[in-house]
């Protein structure tokens, strides 16, 4: 085996909320992932941070009269103790707000700069005059310009799904202090992710040397356009002040917007490893490094770390990821988490009701697949696995056979003969084990395949110790031998099992330890040719009694968690405004509110078509629209749709999709828009546009 040194990150949660049943998909993917990695005998660090900077935090601390400082500093303590809970092993886990991440990001922009990489460039704003700050996107509200829906953020629309600028929403007002905000410009830094020496790079590293997913590399491909084209936009890098984060050198009154300082993050935080650790910053982070670094993400921020960090990078002198693991977002009972349902669950609430956090771990790992679906929490699901599998399959061998061990053999395995004569058993009825597979699915972070491999060899040991039944070969004083043998085998059986379930249950593989009498369980490689008996424990190995590992989960348990973090809804939405989260924070956030109640006679006012998109074009002077030719049967029609950022024209072409049919024309300056399109989206992603079944045609009537 040749050894590796590795870097790992996962995204850096914000530091203005708390952890919740979301976030933990993410880390506890790459806890897991880490853990096998160290019992492979590879060096690894994992390095994580809070995201620490930005208006939300700033607005925050003031309303709770306290500097941004003391409030970081409170939810690093916060996130620490509840990632700690779920037993995620960081190697360093640290703060943006920090001297090192303060050196990197000023010295990437410098270098940037340097390279005729930063430009500056007059925007247009909302200010708000009240609390003299230029407002965020989300700190906007006001009447979307589409629909008309009132109280909509100042990005999109959660009514009708239309994106716009904050500038476009009528009749304004300031979510912080309630005025009407005033158009103001301001000069701004941008990162020319435009410039031909990023777009050709990226060009180049998304499609080569397997840095991305298959799904994300076709992402990149969609984000990056032909050949002959450039889609990419320059990146707006700073805010004006007041504002909690680092100072633009040279400039007054300029700093750094945290998609910037954010993840050079992963540098400070490593960096303070280094310092700690006596480890060689420059020997991870070097251009020509040939160590490796892994950045574990959501797919909501892709873009980011696909084309804006490594551009960022590559032009700043440093080396770019190795690659980019990108996972879905969750869901629990198959819709997004909800506080009115109970089901937007923080870590801490879980810890508090008694849950253990492997049961958990366990259940994550057997969705995960190392692809970027989505994944779901189904309560019941999960009660009904874990009391299967954890309990009924895996720990049910230890309890079936430790007792006579430890009253029967004063807690000794066989050995001698018996030991030989376990072997062949061994041998004959486990051959086709294949711990090769084991390994093979966790370093593909394809932990769901490695969980079934698992479970399928717990149930053949159960099975054949049902078979063997040594509770009732014990009640014949003539079997001692055959009752210590098939003990032993369970026992051994168990010990395979538990080093294969390690990197997901490491709390219970520490009891496991102590029970087997073992210094530590480790990695069980089978080479090729070699026998599974040869990775046993060895003869007449002593073991210590047995305590109970793991317990079922009570259903009245889960109850109690759905109550607990309903009560906590109305505390959770008064402070909702100054609680907007990025990065893992957006992996999941609640659902907005269904709409009032409508009579079937209302719905019936719709009339919604089957369409088929016989042209799509790009609209002149439009950043956001396309304009479509749409074949509804009887007649086709003209409609602008503001699903640009997310389609190429060309794809569009001859797709089925579904329009109001009956909308007043509107008439735009691009032409007359006769109809609309129906698109789903939320701050995961979107629009995306509907389709019908396959059968449908154009003209059709949805009802």
């Amino acid at each position: 085996m040749i050894a590796r040194n590795i870097l790992v990150t996962s995204a850096l949660p914000y530091a203005n909320g708390s952890i919740h049943l979301g976030h933990l998909v993410e880390y506890i993917q790459t806890d897991i992932w880490v853990r096998f990695q160290k019992m492979q005998g590879h060096t690894i660090y994992y390095v994580c941070a809070d995201d620490t900077h930005g208006t939300p935090i700033m607005l925050r601390a003031e309303k709770e009269g306290i500097s941004p400082e003391t409030l970081i500093a409170r939810v690093h303590a916060e996130h620490l103790r509840d990632f700690t809970g779920f037993h995620i092993a960081f190697d360093q886990y640290y703060s943006t707000h920090s001297d090192e991440t303060r050196h990197y990001a000023e010295d990437i922009y410098q270098k940037l700069k340097a390279g005729g990489l930063i430009v500056t460039r007059s925007i247009e704003q909302l200010y708000d005059p009240v609390k003299n700050l230029f407002l965020p996107d989300r700190f906007v509200k006001g009447e979307c310009p589409k629909c008309g829906a009132t109280d909509q953020y100042g990005d999109s629309c959660e009514s009708c799904g239309a994106a716009y600028a904050p500038t476009d929403l009528k009749n304004p007002y300031s979510a912080v202090s309630g005025a009407t905000p005033v158009r103001k410009a301001s000069e701004h830094f941008f990162f020319k992710l435009s410039d031909a020496r990023c777009v050709d790079f990226l060009r180049q590293w998304t499609r080569e040397g397997n840095h991305l997913q298959a799904e994300a590399a076709n992402k990149m491909d969609e984000w990056l356009g032909e050949a002959d084209e450039n889609k990419l936009s320059d990146w707006d890098i700073s805010r004006d002040a007041p504002y909690f984060g680092f100072e633009i050198p040279g400039e007054t009154g300029k700093y750094f917007y945290v998609w910037l300082d954010a993840p050079v993050g992963y540098m400070g935080s490593f960096k303070k490893l280094c310092a700690e650790k006596g480890i060689d910053f420059d020997t991870y982070w070097n251009k020509d490094s040939t160590t490796e670094l892994y950045h574990f993400i959501g797919k909501d921020i892709l873009y980011f770390h696909a084309l804006f960090w490594p551009a960022m990078l590559v032009n700043a002198g440093y080396r770019t990821p190795t690659q980019i693991f990108a996972h879905g977002f969750l869901t629990v009972n198959g819709e997004k988490m909800s506080k009115s349902r109970g089901t937007f669950i923080t870590a801490e609430s879980y810890l508090q009701q008694g849950l253990n956090p492997e049961w958990l771990r366990y259940y994550y790992a057997a969705k995960l697949n190392g692809s970027m679906e989505d994944i779901d929490l189904s309560l019941d699901d999960f009660v009904a696995r874990v009391n299967s599998d954890l309990v009924g399959k895996y720990i049910n061998i230890a309890s079936r056979c430790a007792g006579f061990i430890s009253k029967r053999f004063d807690g000794k395995l066989v050995e001698g003969e018996d030991y030989r004569l376990l072997q062949q058993e061994v041998d004959e009825h486990f051959a086709d084990w294949q711990p090769g597979v084991i390994e093979v699915a966790y370093e593909a972070r394809d932990f769901a395949a490695a969980v079934r491999h698992i479970m399928r060899r717990a149930d053949e040991v159960n099975a054949l110790i049902h078979t063997l039944a040594p509770w009732e070969i014990a009640k014949d004083a003539a079997r001692v031998r055959e009752l210590h043998r098939a003990c032993s085998l369970g026992i051994q059986m168990f010990y395979l099992l538990s080093c294969y379930l390690k990197p997901i249950l490491p709390r219970t593989a520490a009891q496991i330890e102590g029970f087997l009498n073992l210094s530590e369980l480790s990695w069980q490689n089978q080479r090729a040719g070699q026998p599974l008996s040869s990775m046993l424990l060895p003869p007449g190995h002593v073991i210590n009694s047995y305590q109970h590992l793991m317990t079922r989960i009570d259903p009245q348990q889960i109850a109690a968690l759905i109550a607990a973090n309903q009560q906590t809804m109305q505390a959770a939405m008064n402070t909702e405004s100054y609680s907007l989260q990025r990065h893992g924070e957006a992996q999941q956030s609640a659902i907005a509110l269904i709409a009032d109640t409508i009579s079937i006679e209302d719905f019936g006012k719709l009339d919604l078509r089957i369409a088929r998109i016989l042209d799509a074009q790009h609209v002149p002077g439009a950043d956001k629209l396309l304009q479509l030719t749409l074949d509804i049967g009887s007649e086709q029609r003209t409609v602008f749709a503001g699903i640009k950022s997310a389609y190429d024209p060309e794809a569009l072409k001859g797709r089925l999709t579904v329009m109001v049919a009956n909308l007043a024309p509107r008439k735009m300056k691009f032409g007359l828009s006769e109809g609309m399109v129906l698109a789903a989206g939320d701050v995961h992603g979107g629009p995306f546009l509907l389709t019908p079944d396959s059968g449908a045609q154009p003209g059709m009537r949805v009802k």
